[in-house]
């Protein structure tokens, strides 16, 4: 019985051991919105983190900037700890219309590729159509404040709780793309590096806005789309100070990924569709493609006007789709992943 005793003590002593290393990585549970975990300058906090793998972890943050509660992934590198002495590069990666902060662990292997190199991954919810700004709402402002919840809340959690550095790097794809491009405008030096898969980057390109518009009622018939950026006509400036071609001044001395197909026409990595499955992916895929794709051009020739340096990959046949963004994004990687200092592992 003795003998049974101290093995059954041993076994209780690992198990304690493991939970104690496990929680370790993390403020303990208790401390959930205390001053153990600080909160962003506006008060939003961390109420919750909860474990999804060896080198994955969600946080639930409660944003004054958007009145609500959302959640924000987190994928660390090996050696990773909240204790650890040193700070680790980020990857700061947002997702497209109508989907949530699931998007690149669900569609892609990000994880996996992140594990060969020495960087957090941050993937932050960005709303159904949340269009990765701060909603002018016919000029009074308030919520949503997604631009706000993204380069401060979300920045100053990772960086106040979780060890994340100030070499960041951001990517997304779709209405995430123009996120990146326009958040590395509008917050100059904010991002070392900025890569699009994809987005709309040229905001006020005639017929962009009506574009815009009727997409996010195909989101969101209920919705006021004028909320979001104002009527073009009447709000122009407001949408001028959104746009990346017009802010492309506000680039140079930030590294530049640009990509997207051109022709609305099915590329490789095109399922075979047909018949009507065809025509649907025509009008939906081959579509937005095609609008995107002109919008990246036309920032590309302004950029190049400009003598500012941009890598490009306008690959015309192909449509609005995640085969063609892991591509790109596995492109793109090393350039990110070098602006931020990165080294592998």
């Amino acid at each position: 019985m003795t003998r049974e005793r101290s093995r059954l003590r041993l076994a209780v002593a690992a198990a304690t051991g493991a939970v104690l290393v496990g929680t370790a990585l993390f403020a303990p549970s208790t401390a959930y919105g205390s001053s153990a975990l600080r909160k962003a300058d506006t008060g939003a906090a961390i109420t919750g983190q909860k474990r999804i793998g060896p080198h994955m972890f969600d946080l639930t943050v409660r944003s004054p900037s958007l009145h609500q509660t959302v959640k924000v992934r987190v994928i660390t590198p090996t050696g990773w700890s909240r204790t650890a002495a040193r700070r680790w590069p980020v990857v700061y990666a947002y997702h497209g219309g109508n989907d949530n902060y699931l998007s690149w662990t669900r569609s892609t292997d990000i994880e996996g590729l992140a594990a060969r190199w020495k960087t957090m991954v941050v993937l932050p919810e960005g709303g159904t159509n949340g269009s990765y700004t701060d909603w002018f709402n016919y000029g009074k402002g308030g919520t949503p404040r997604w631009e706000t919840f993204h380069t401060k809340e979300v920045i100053q959690l990772m960086e106040r709780n979780y060890r994340a550095g100030t070499n960041r790097a951001a990517m997304g794809i779709s209405s995430g793309a123009q996120g990146a491009i326009t958040y590395a405008a509008r917050h100059r030096g904010l991002f070392k590096y900025a890569a699009s898969f994809s987005g709309i980057v040229h905001l006020t390109k005639p017929g962009i806005p009506a574009i815009l518009m009727a997409e996010g009622l195909a989101f969101n018939p209920t919705q006021d789309p004028f909320r979001i950026w104002g009527k073009p006509d009447d709000n122009l400036r407001n949408w001028e100070t959104h746009d990346p071609y017009v802010l492309a001044k506000n680039l140079r001395g930030t590294g530049l990924y640009l990509s997207a197909g051109t022709t609305g026409n099915p590329g490789p990595l095109d399922p075979p569709f047909v018949g009507w499955d065809f025509v649907k992916a025509r009008l939906v895929g081959g579509i937005s493609e095609s609008v995107a794709g002109s919008t990246n051009v036309s920032l590309i020739a302004r950029l190049k006007q400009l003598k500012i340096p941009v890598t490009t990959h306008i690959y015309k046949n192909g449509w609005h789709q995640w085969g063609y963004w892991i591509r790109e994004m596995q492109r793109a990687w090393p350039l990110m992943m070098k602006s931020i200092g990165a080294k592998r592992v």
